[in-house]
């Protein structure tokens, strides 16, 4: 597995440099077992987090949403980082889970994909990367 440091960008000329990097993972044909457990979920971004070199600003936060709406019932989860925040919906009928992870700190996104995948083993996961300045 090929390993993508995002790298801090060099300030350009007008000393300006990217806010942030945001990871948005969409992932496609979860374990529904996984999605559905809630101490698997806690134990995902405890992992998750040192895995990428951030630090944990309190305990995560988790809630079970949408209960009206089988297409989207699911635990919600915020976790803050001391460089900004991970949050992820998991839709557990459905078997697809939406992490986002956005960091003013760069971090290895190969490494938090395997993260991903070893805890709800999507059978596709959709990347989506943005550089956030203002």
């Amino acid at each position: 597995m090929s390993s993508t440091l995002l790298e801090k960008p060099k300030p350009a000329s007008h000393d300006c440099c990217y806010w942030g990097y945001h990871l948005i993972l969409d992932c496609k044909g979860c374990d529904k077992n996984k999605l559905k457990d809630g101490k698997n979920i806690i134990a995902f971004v405890k992992e998750l987090v040192p895995a990428i070199d951030m630090k944990a600003f309190g305990e995560p936060t988790l809630a079970h949403f949408a209960t009206h709406n089988p297409h989207a019932a699911g635990y919600s989860l915020v976790q803050l980082i001391e460089t900004s925040s991970i949050t992820g919906h998991f839709a557990e009928e459905i078997g697809d889970a939406y992490i986002d992870i956005f960091s003013c700190k760069p971090f290895d996104m190969e490494v938090a994909k395997r993260v991903v995948s070893d805890y709800f083993a999507p059978d596709q996961i959709k990347t989506f990367f943005l550089t956030r300045q203002a």
